[in-house]
């Protein structure tokens, strides 16, 4: 899979190498903001116009639970050493994507619950989604352990370190160390609001409530930034590994 010529030129088979995960990172980054932008106008009483929400969370769930099903169900997806991507990235984008179809489904079908939420109707809106969320919430806080414990396994094994032939991630690649901490403390950041869920809606406490949406927003501006960024460093590796 992988060859090392005379001059330690790094070449790579990619025809059993594939890789997705770029636009599984914006999908899952834009998720993360758009959950957090509906959370905002709900606790604010802002006018909903649910039919978009739904096609918007349709779209980028169909892309997540598509690429996360397949990533999760075929192992090895890529033979050359690889194998752990399928359990760090496969996996809890299935889940989030398959969260997001849900949410899109109760936003298409029920949608008038919370478009026709006033000002004058109080936490009428919030109340609505707190009974619908609360069933799903203990499994978006199980999501959340499974974030720390790819967080800690970043950190053990140093993963995610880039080969010096990729484009400016590759700049780091004598310190994996700080590769590893980067997607690995974004793990901690979803997986912090995720832990929280459940006791965020179980009485509606806004001060978790604030928390989940900082931790998220942070994680999800990162993770569109980054996978943006891996359009042209996963490109450029591709290219200089050929």
């Amino acid at each position: 899979m992988f060859e090392i010529s005379a001059q330690d030129d790094l070449k790579i088979d990619w025809a059993q190498m594939p890789t997705y995960n770029t636009i599984m990172a914006l999908a899952a980054g834009v998720g993360l903001l758009l959950v957090v932008a509906l959370g905002w106008q709900m606790m604010k009483d802002r006018p909903l116009a649910t039919e978009g929400w739904a096609i918007a969370f349709a779209i980028l769930g169909t892309i997540l639970t598509v690429t996360g099903l397949h990533m999760t169900l075929t192992w090895p997806l890529a033979p050359g050493g690889f194998a752990f991507d399928n359990i760090i990235f496969g996996e809890p984008s299935l889940g989030f994507g398959v969260l997001m179809l849900g949410a899109a489904i109760i936003l298409w079908r029920r949608g008038e619950i919370f478009a026709e939420a006033s000002l004058e109707n109080g936490g009428l809106r919030t109340e609505q989604a707190r009974r619908l969320l609360w069933p799903i919430s203990i499994f978006v806080f199980a999501l959340g352990l499974a974030c720390f414990g790819i967080a800690a396994a970043g950190w053990t094994y140093t993963l995610f370190a880039a080969p010096p032939q990729e484009p400016i991630s590759g700049e780091f690649a004598e310190y994996p160390e700080v590769e590893a901490a980067f997607i690995s403390g974004l793990y901690v950041l979803v997986g912090i609001g995720s832990v929280l869920a459940p006791f965020a809606l179980l009485k509606l406490n806004r001060v978790l409530l604030g928390i989940i949406g900082v931790v998220w927003a942070i994680a999800g501006a990162i993770f569109t930034l980054f996978g943006a960024l891996n359009y042209f460093t996963h490109i450029g590796l591709i290219v200089n590994t050929m």
